[in-house]
Order: C-alpha cells, then sequence, then structure tokens
C-alpha cells in the first residue's frame, strides 16, 4: 500500500528541504572592521606619494597581508565558544510560498493512489496548518514532517466498534432478540463470500447465526449461500428466484427468534449505485428487517468509484460500517483512507484473500504502518 507515495513524498519533502546557500566571493577581498574575525586586526600599509603629498594605502603589502592571514587562519583552527558548540544545525522554516509550490505536486501523488479530491485536500490544508511557519532541523525535514503526514491520516480514519461487543450486548443484555446485520454492494464485490466469512469469524467468537439469502436476482446466489452454509454448518433461510428478498430476510429473524440464535446476517443482491429503482428495494429490505448494522462492501482496489458508491448507499440507506474487499492486492491504499472519510463511518473489515479466515478486524495504527510510510 502507498508504495509509490513513500519514495515520492520522500523526493517531496528533499526538495523542499534543499535550500541553496548563497555565498558571495568577490575577486579582490578586502578585509574591512565588518568582515575581519574576532580578535584579529591587519593594519593598512600606506607608502607617501610625493605627487599627492599624502600617505595612501599600498595595495602591493596589503595583497600580501590578505594572503598571510589567509594561510594562518587555515594553520590554526577557529575556537568556538560554549554556546557555539550547542547552538543546533542549520534550521530551516517553510513559507507559504514555498509549500505553494509544492502543494500541486503532492496533490497529484495522493490522487495517483486513489485518495479521493476532497480528501486530498483535506490532508494537504492540515499539512499546511501544521508546517508553515515551523522550524526543521534540515537534516530531519522528511521524517518530521512524515510523522505530521501519519498524524494527519490517523485523525481521518475513524476507529472501528466491536461487532461481537454489539452482538452480545443486544441479545444477552439488552432483548434476547436476534442482531440483524444487512449487508449491501454493488455487483461482483465478493458480497456473499464476505457474508460467510463474517459467519465464520463470529462462530469463532461464540455467536451463532443464521444466513438469509436475500439475493434472490442473480442466478446461482441462493446455491452459492446455500453451499457455505453446509461448509460452515450454518442454517441459510431461502425461497425461490424473483421472490420477495424483504420476506427472507423476516423469516430469518423470526427463525432466529424462535431457535434462540443470536445473530441474522442478510445477504443482498449486488446493487448499481446509479440505479434509483433497484436501491429502493434495499431500502424495502432494510426498512422491514430493521437491521441493527448496515455494512457496505465494496472493493479496495476500485479507487474513486469506490467513493460515489459508498456516498450512494449511505445517502439511500444511512450505513453504519464498511468492509472493503481484496486489501490484500491494494498497493496504493487510497481506496480505504477515503470511504471512512467521505462517509464518517468506520472500516469494519478489510478481506485479504478467498478463505473463510481471510477478513481481519481494521485496525488503522497497523493500516499506516503497512502504508509504508
Amino acid at each position: 500500500m502507498f508504495s509509490k507515495l513513500k519514495e515520492k513524498l520522500r523526493n517531496w519533502t528533499k526538495k523542499i528541504s534543499e535550500k541553496k546557500e548563497i555565498k558571495e566571493i568577490p575577486e579582490k577581498e578586502v578585509i574591512t572592521k565588518e568582515s575581519k574575525k574576532p580578535g584579529r586586526e591587519i593594519q593598512i600599509p600606506t607608502k607617501f606619494k610625493p605627487g599627492t603629498q599624502k600617505f595612501e594605502p599600498d595595495l602591493e603589502k596589503l595583497q600580501e597581508k590578505i594572503k598571510k592571514t589567509k594561510e594562518q587562519e587555515k594553520k590554526e583552527p577557529e575556537k568556538q565558544g560554549f554556546f557555539a558548540k550547542i547552538i543546533p544545525p542549520f534550521k530551516l522554516k517553510i513559507s507559504e510560498k514555498e509549500f505553494e509550490i509544492y502543494k500541486e505536486e503532492l496533490e497529484m501523488l495522493l490522487l495517483e493512489n486513489n485518495v479521493a479530491l476532497e480528501v486530498a485536500e483535506k490532508i494537504i490544508q492540515n499539512l499546511k496548518d501544521q508546517i508553515i511557519g515551523k522550524e526543521f532541523l534540515k537534516k530531519e525535514v522528511e521524517s518530521e514532517i512524515t510523522d505530521v503526514f501519519k498524524e494527519i491520516i490517523k485523525e481521518i480514519l475513524i476507529d472501528p466498534f466491536d461487532v461481537v461487543e454489539k452482538i452480545k450486548e443486544k441479545y444477552y443484555d439488552q432483548s434476547k432478540d436476534p442482531y440483524v446485520i444487512l449487508f449491501c454492494g454493488i455487483n461482483g464485490t465478493g458480497k456473499t463470500t464476505t457474508v460467510a466469512k463474517i459467519a465464520d469469524y463470529l462462530k469463532k467468537n461464540n455467536i451463532s447465526c443464521v444466513l438469509s439469502a436475500s439475493d434472490t436476482f442473480r442466478a446461482a446466489s441462493i446455491e452459492q449461500l446455500k453451499k457455505h452454509g453446509d461448509k460452515l454448518g450454518i442454517k441459510v433461510i431461502a425461497n425461490k428466484y424473483g421472490s420477495d428478498p424483504a420476506s427472507v430476510g423476516f423469516d430469518a429473524i423470526k427463525y432466529a427468534k424462535k431457535n434462540f440464535i443470536n445473530c441474522v446476517l442478510i445477504d443482498t443482491a449486488g446493487r448499481i449505485h446509479t440505479s434509483k429503482n433497484l436501491l429502493k428495494e434495499i431500502e424495502k429490505i432494510s426498512r422491514i428487517c430493521k437491521p441493527d448494522l448496515k455494512i457496505f462492501v465494496g472493493e479496495a482496489i476500485t479507487g474513486n468509484d469506490a467513493i460515489e458508491q459508498v456516498k450512494t448507499f449511505d445517502w439511500e440507506l444511512g450505513i453504519d460500517g464498511i468492509i472493503l474487499t481484496k486489501a490484500d492486492t491494494d498497493e496504493k491504499g487510497g481506496t480505504a483512507l477515503s470511504v471512512g472519510y467521505v462517509t464518517k463511518k468506520p472500516i469494519l473489515y478489510l478481506g485479504t484473500g478467498q478463505e473463510y479466515k481471510d477478513i481481519i478486524v481494521f485496525n488503522k495504527n497497523k493500516f499506516i504502518k503497512e502504508l509504508g510510510l
């Protein structure tokens, strides 16, 4: 993740830190009271000129004295006082003008790594607020700006809540009613497989489940979920294709109540986020089944398209959390950063493979570490 951004960010900070030192060395150096070193004084030799009846500087002897003085200074190391020794190395202060020069380049780096434009602008503004006018040791500019960058990302990402604790809290501490989770997203994101992974994860945490095959539209979707249920030893409630998906979910909740099952996982058909009519069908499932948790399932490698997808589903359903699949193949990381920011909802899990075990609880500290910054 962010594999290219790390190197480009290093180059970006290097450009900022490379300020040229201006040294003006005249061809003929004249030593004055302002330029001479403390404790060393050169007497300017003079000679009498009969024509002017005045003593004037002897330039030949002056040049010889300057040459001798320089040779002597090379032989005698300059003495440093105590405070001169503890003064830190050259410091660098980044001006607003300098930041603006490199701002566009940094924005392009973020966009290239699938960071949404509004998120990139937020990161850049926060970075600007924190580094402009601040003094950095020149040799530590890169590390300090990178640390600021990481802290900004940490603030943007939202800490996930514990789904297992939420389920136990409702079932054991409140109503004894099953905790209902509805999964939504567009076609082809691995939603059904993700439902099975979550079922396996909950089972390992002593949470009993029933699966609702509420995708009554896609061919073989019911068989696919039943196959997962057989492998996991988990009951699947299903009806025929073309039946009302909301009624299937409702039946699964009734079954869970009757059999004292902790959690209901509702699989829904993939919906194109631009189709209002299809989204209304999922809204109906939500209205009838009244899920405790609505999870959007998207792909980590989708890029900026995932931003529009999750915003649309959030607008229609009011999602509570996000699962990103194929995170193991994501070399950029920007999607994970962006979807959480634009919805202000946490990423709950990352799918990292095809096996049931290949799902991990999202941890923003670990995520930032894996970005390689």
